[in-house]
């Protein structure tokens, strides 16, 4: 249907870049930019290659990624069912032996029987509070103090932070290598790239960067002021402006990340 109604603004004069911004819940930013950039450059079919590559590479690593993640969520939501129903059903079994022997338990025995009544008598208070957590955590997330806070808790969280921000950097690179190759100029591209990070605080050390840019600063030592970008990627972009291929160097930023 989208599609059709895309044709019919073609039909009417519309340029398929101003076509496609009237469905902005289907076609991003970077995708209309770039094919806008395509459409006054005359490469319009190369610019939709490049983005359907784009698009191919960052679906093939998200399915790598969730591939990876699957097995231990698998285990972790086992483990504690498991766990459940030794507190809820095992135990309470057991300690019908230790009543027997009218003898004074050790604490960690005492610790473990009185959880396994609390999980007996109120597991149903534990569902509902991790129920509600839960949906609390989703709606504090959909809050711009809240998503500030989720983002940055993601960057600083041991592993978890330098694999966000690997994925971060490497779409930042792909994003910004493709914009810059296909005509896009530099303080527009980065623009663009300023929201594909899928970070605020990321997001907003490429808006700062940016300023840095548009005052007559090199994108390397504007990113190194950040200190949110890895030293490997900053020193690869310094070199590729000073080289002069800053645009491909950018791309094998973003293999190496990826």
């Amino acid at each position: 249907k989208v599609l059709a109604r895309i044709k019919d603004a073609l039909v009417e004069g519309n340029s398929f870049a101003g076509a496609l911004s009237l469905y902005p819940h289907v076609f991003s930013p970077l995708y209309i930019n770039m094919v806008r950039a395509g459409e006054s450059s005359g490469t319009l079919e190369i610019i939709l290659t490049r983005l359907a590559e784009i698009n191919e590479k960052q679906m093939a690593l998200t399915s790598r990624m969730r591939g990876a993640m699957a097995y231990p969520i698998l285990m972790t939501f086992v483990g504690a069912a498991v766990l459940f129903i030794l507190m809820t059903f095992i135990v309470p079994n057991i300690t019908s032996i230790f009543e027997d022997m009218n003898q004074v338990l050790p604490a960690p025995t005492r610790l473990l029987i009185a959880l396994s009544e609390l999980l007996q008598r109120y597991w149903w208070v534990f569902a509902l509070i991790l129920i509600a957590g839960f949906v609390g955590l989703r709606m504090f997330k959909k809050t711009e103090r809240g998503l500030r806070l989720w983002d940055k808790v993601k960057l600083y969280t041991p592993g978890v932070g330098s694999l966000v921000r690997k994925m971060a950097v490497a779409r930042f690179s792909r994003t910004l290598g493709s914009l810059l190759a296909n005509g896009v100029s530099m303080m527009p591209a980065l623009e663009i790239v300023r929201s594909v990070t899928g970070n605020v605080l990321l997001s907003d050390a490429v808006e700062r960067a940016t300023d840095e840019v548009e005052k007559g600063q090199g994108l390397a030592p504007a990113l190194d002021a950040q200190e949110m970008f890895p030293y490997l990627s900053v020193q690869m972009i310094q070199v590729g402006e000073q080289s002069g291929e800053l645009e491909s160097m950018l791309d094998r930023i973003a293999d190496v990340y990826e």
